[in-house]
């Protein structure tokens, strides 16, 4: 007999939650505004609102945050995060910052001007806030088959190479990089093959221009490229990491994903030039250039985290719960982003309540459906978060509008996933019944979705 499949951990400690009554999730949300982001944690009784930060580090990190060193310059935590960052990617020059929003704005501070357009496959939200900002364009290039969420191909992710070299010809020297983003989380946590990353790297090589890669979630992007792609299989993450990078001119990474921590992201390159003027911007945004934002402690973690999690049966023991949420849902008939992605589970709204016009935001109503059902907090990946039109200040439906239901590392058991399963069979058996949507009364003109304030659409 097949041994069944179990994590590559064991649990040494315990977090209490509350379960809550539909009568006090009714008054949170009232008060929350209908913005998921405003509800307390301690309302919510099982969070996928976010991997970001909120992974369960391993004993090694722990113990390795009573060594952190905290002098002000050169610290030895710098060292040892920078030596690692370097091993796994190659790049030699390491910038930290406290997270990876602020990777971005240090480095888009440098090269992005007004009137700027900058291609890649699906930004996510920051990234597109931070350009944005700055009066540029975000192109997104990705592949049409992304749009499709019941189509099952490997690589959703990829770069459509026909539209970037449309863009490259039509935008010239307005464009100052391409962005890949690995994994595509905008289209569903979908993966970037490692052929698609060399087409791409071929075509800026013609045209001459940089590639950077906004890198999250590399370590799971690795992970599918050894599971799906041929030549792969036998070669470990790490190398397939080494392989990965080569292509690149540089990266942007929010390390609360990938390497396991609560706080930290970096900078990293090859370019002497691009780490010099964005260690200028850095010692003003961030901190100095052997800290930037970040703890000795939290440096010495994020080491560890990156070595430990760029191994097979880390990311296996991960993506496996993914999947496992997933086939709950195929069970129920549930539609969601296809194939399960490597953070997270991306139910498509408009498949589920098509009975709410999308002036009324299907998968922000989805995600308060699910909290007043059973406590569970999602987060709304769609016509919300894709903020207004910067020109027509129109809101954008032109893209997918999915309920994400991110999971943490390493914290919630499968009986949690079994919870959020039967939740949203409940509201999927009575989305006939869910004509009307939600309204916007207050929004930011710029990443709107952290602070909204919404009221059900009369």
């Amino acid at each position: 007999m097949e041994l069944p499949f179990a994590e590559s951990w064991k649990i040494k400690m315990v977090e209490p939650i509350r379960k809550s009554t539909r009568k006090e999730r009714e008054q949170w949300l009232k008060e929350a505004k209908y913005n998921m982001f405003q509800l307390k944690a301690e309302q919510v009784y099982i969070d996928l609102i976010t991997d970001s930060g909120t992974g369960a580090m391993s004993d090694r990190q722990w113990a390795a945050m009573m060594l952190g060193d905290e002098s002000y310059a050169g610290a030895s935590s710098y060292y040892k995060m920078k030596d690692t960052v370097t091993r796994i990617t190659g790049f030699d020059y390491v910038l930290p910052t406290h997270q990876g929003r602020a990777a971005e704005n240090v480095l888009f501070s440098c090269l992005i001007k007004e009137g700027d357009v900058v291609p890649g496959n699906s930004h996510f939200d920051t990234t597109k806030g931070h350009i944005e900002s700055r009066k540029a364009i975000a192109l997104d290039c990705t592949i049409d088959e992304a749009k499709d969420t019941q189509l099952e191909i490997p690589f959703k992710g990829n770069v459509d190479i026909a539209k970037l070299e449309e863009a490259l010809k039509k935008y010239g020297d307005r464009i100052p990089f391409i962005i890949i983003t690995i994994t595509n989380n905008t289209s569903g946590g979908q993966p970037v093959s490692m052929q698609n990353l060399w087409d791409t790297r071929v075509l800026a090589n013609k045209y001459g221009k940089k590639v950077l890669f906004d890198s999250a979630r590399f370590a799971e992007n690795a992970y599918f490229i050894k599971t799906r792609e041929k030549g792969f299989d036998k070669k470990t993450i790490k190398e397939i990491c080494l392989e990965m990078f080569s292509y690149a001119d540089a990266m942007t990474m929010s390390a609360k994903k990938d390497a396991i921590v609560n706080m930290g992201g970096f900078f990293a390159t090859n370019l002497k030039d691009w780490y010099d003027m964005a260690k200028v911007k850095g010692i003003a945004y961030e901190g100095f250039v052997t800290y930037g934002g970040m703890n000795g402690r939290d440096m010495n973690a994020l080491a560890i985290g990156l070595d430990e999690n760029t191994e097979f049966d880390n990311l296996e023991s991960r993506i496996k719960q993914v999947e496992y949420l997933g086939k709950k849902l195929d069970e129920y008939g549930i539609p969601y982003q296809r194939p399960a992605g490597g953070h997270a589970i991306f139910v498509d709204a408009t498949k589920v309540l098509t009975h709410v016009p999308k002036e009324e935001f299907p998968a922000q109503t989805l995600t308060v459906e699910l909290y007043l059902e059973a406590g569970i907090r999602g987060c709304e990946i769609g016509y919300l978060l894709a903020d207004r039109d910067p020109v027509t200040r129109e809101n954008r439906f032109d893209g997918l509008d999915l309920l994400r239901l991110a999971i943490p590392r390493r914290v919630y058991t499968d009986n949690h996933m079994n919870v959020v399963a039967a939740a949203l069979k409940n509201i999927y058996d009575r989305r006939e019944s869910i004509t009307k949507g939600l309204e916007i009364t207050w929004e930011a003109e710029l990443l709107r979705h952290f602070t909204v304030e919404m009221k059900r659409a009369k």
